[in-house]
């Protein structure tokens, strides 16, 4: 018997106590306090894809991927310099690495024990190559959810949004026929025609600005979230979400509490939200009127509210609103509120309706304030980072 596995025969002496290691199904590593594998269990031999006999002995780093094998050692150095428990007792993900030099993700849950005057180290490690597998699956399905809501949102705004599209598009002629009528009378008025010119090309911009935005909606992208104005999210969704608004005396009335104020967000996630509020306060309002979109500091995050005037919410059904498949419209599938929960949970923040206090709805929902920094590269003292 060599020294390495002497020192392993130290550590596990006990046949009753191996055999009771070998059945724990998370894979077990104990190393020196340099490093050096002591005791290596079935379970990490399956999951390392290395026999004990190849690895005993071998510095742990033989296990890790880059770039945490090199810098195995001076994690070891420093906590032996300053005692400090970065790592003891807490899970942590990391990326290891089997015998064939593939890598896969997996749990370390790390403690120490002492043997006389011998310090060791016992990992404890599970892989979550399936988990991530399942996780993934699930997020590109809930995506793709996601993303369908918001086609069939534009589905049910077609026809406003092809009268939005129209108007600009009306004016566009209308000037542009002006102009060659002054044209062909011979006008000299320059001024005039320019005039006549500038105004249907800023209605064609408009024209535009709507497609623009409209294609960014339904887009699927990749989801990320990035440091956003609320005050652009808030109109550039008001576009989409007041399509057919004016037709029926509704007007939008935006009362941000600080309308730079960014918040940390996936932009479109977002965008969809506030579409979805928007719609529902119009079909809530028979009789025209304003609604409203303000926003307050709440804590860390930014509180977002959507108020309409329309006859308010009925007290039975407010702690259902946001279940999946329940809906108070007789043609409505229970999903937009649904979707907008989730998206606005995933943000890390919540979303909650209340009667509003002159009558109608108030939908509100919270976000996350962004990290901003001053001109000296410090934050601000009412922001922080997620």
């Amino acid at each position: 018997m060599d020294q390495a596995e002497a020192d392993s025969w130290c550590v596990v002496s006990n046949a009753q106590f191996r055999a009771l290691i070998a059945t724990i199904p998370d894979a077990m590593v104990i190393t020196d306090d340099l490093g050096t594998i002591l005791y290596f269990s079935p379970a990490a031999e399956l999951l390392f894809g290395q026999r004990s006999a190849d690895v005993i002995g071998t510095n742990v780093r033989v296990l890790m991927a880059e770039p945490d094998g090199s810098a195995h050692d001076g994690y070891i150095a420093r906590y032996k310099q300053t005692g400090e428990r970065r790592l003891l007792g807490r899970r942590r993900r990391l990326i290891g690495r089997r015998g064939d030099g593939t890598v896969f993700p997996h749990d370390l849950v790390l403690g120490e024990t002492f043997e006389g005057d011998r310090r060791l180290f016992v990992g404890f490690m599970r892989d979550l190559t399936e988990q991530e597998a399942a996780q993934a699956r699930y997020d590109a399905l809930h995506a793709e959810m996601i993303h369908t809501a918001r086609i069939s949102a534009m589905g049910l705004l077609a026809g406003a949004l092809a009268h939005e599209l129209n108007q600009p598009l009306t004016a566009v002629t209308s000037y542009v026929q002006t102009c060659a009528a002054m044209l062909a009378e011979g006008s000299t008025d320059l001024d005039g025609i320019r005039q006549v010119l500038e105004d249907a090309g800023a209605e064609a911009l408009r024209a535009g600005q709507i497609v623009r935005r409209l294609r960014e909606f339904i887009s699927r992208g990749e989801l990320q979230r990035t440091i956003e104005p609320l005050a652009k999210l808030v109109s550039d969704a008001a576009v989409l979400g007041l399509a057919g608004a004016r037709e029926r005396g509704i007007r939008l009335d935006i009362m941000l509490h600080e309308p730079a104020q960014p918040v940390l967000v996936d932009r479109v996630q977002i965008q969809q939200v506030i579409v979805n509020l928007l719609r529902n306060a119009i079909e809530a309002m028979d009789k025209g009127g304003v609604i409203t979109i303000a926003s307050a500091i709440d804590g860390e995050l930014t509180r977002v509210t959507v108020t309409d005037e329309g006859s308010g919410i009925d007290p039975d059904s407010v702690d259902r609103l946001f279940d999946a498949f329940f809906s108070t419209k007789r043609s409505g599938m229970g999903l937009g509120l649904s979707i907008c929960r989730s998206i606005i949970e995933a943000h890390g923040g919540r979303i909650w309706a209340e009667p509003a206090p002159r009558g109608g709805t108030r939908m509100a929902f919270t976000l996350p304030k962004a990290l901003v920094e001053d001109g000296n590269g410090r934050g601000t003292a009412d922001s922080f980072d997620r």
